[in-house]
């Protein structure tokens, strides 16, 4: 299946109280960006590897607010949907479904509402970025803070590459 090229639909959150969210990186979310029909996990991961976003992982997402401080995520649906809250208690809920692609920058929350048994993505992350885990407790706040501002923009969007929506969107400060 060919990628359709495509502009994402872009949401900005504000700090909730708990989760901070990013104030100047907008969340992407790309629609069917890797069609409806058959989507293959195998094209996924490999389009966000040739695209340098790497430590991919293929599951669920967790089912309870939490956000990365540390990095900057790509979830590339491939079976299954959800409804997974994004931007923290004051964010949107939004429906993910196979060949959807969601871009959340650091400090973004998110969350499984509710998901069919069957849902699973493939996750991953820029070059020298890996996971961290944060659940908007006040004792992670200060350090996240700081930590979210630091984060490294990415050279390429994970699916269309250099010169993607992503590059266009998300510019230094």
């Amino acid at each position: 299946m060919e990628k359709i090229r495509l502009q994402p639909s872009t949401f900005l959150f504000e700090d909730d109280g708990k989760i901070p969210n990013n104030p100047q990186l907008p969340l992407l979310f790309y629609v069917g960006a890797f069609g409806r029909e058959t989507v293959d996990a195998d094209l996924i991961e490999d389009t966000f590897r040739q695209n340098q976003w790497g430590g991919s992982w293929r599951s669920s997402v967790f089912s309870y607010p939490h956000y990365h401080a540390e990095a900057h995520e790509a979830l590339g649906c491939f079976r299954g949907t959800a409804v997974i809250r994004l931007g923290g208690s004051n964010g949107i809920e939004q429906k993910v479904q196979p060949g959807d692609v969601v871009v959340i920058p650091a400090g973004v929350g998110h969350e499984n509402l509710g998901s069919s048994g069957d849902f699973t993505v493939v996750g991953a992350y820029p070059p020298g970025q890996s996971p961290d885990l944060q659940r908007g407790e006040p004792a992670e706040r200060s350090w996240a803070m700081e930590s979210i501002g630091q984060v490294p923009l990415p050279p390429t969007d994970p699916v269309f590459g250099r010169g993607g929506p992503l590059n266009e969107l998300w510019v230094p400060a």
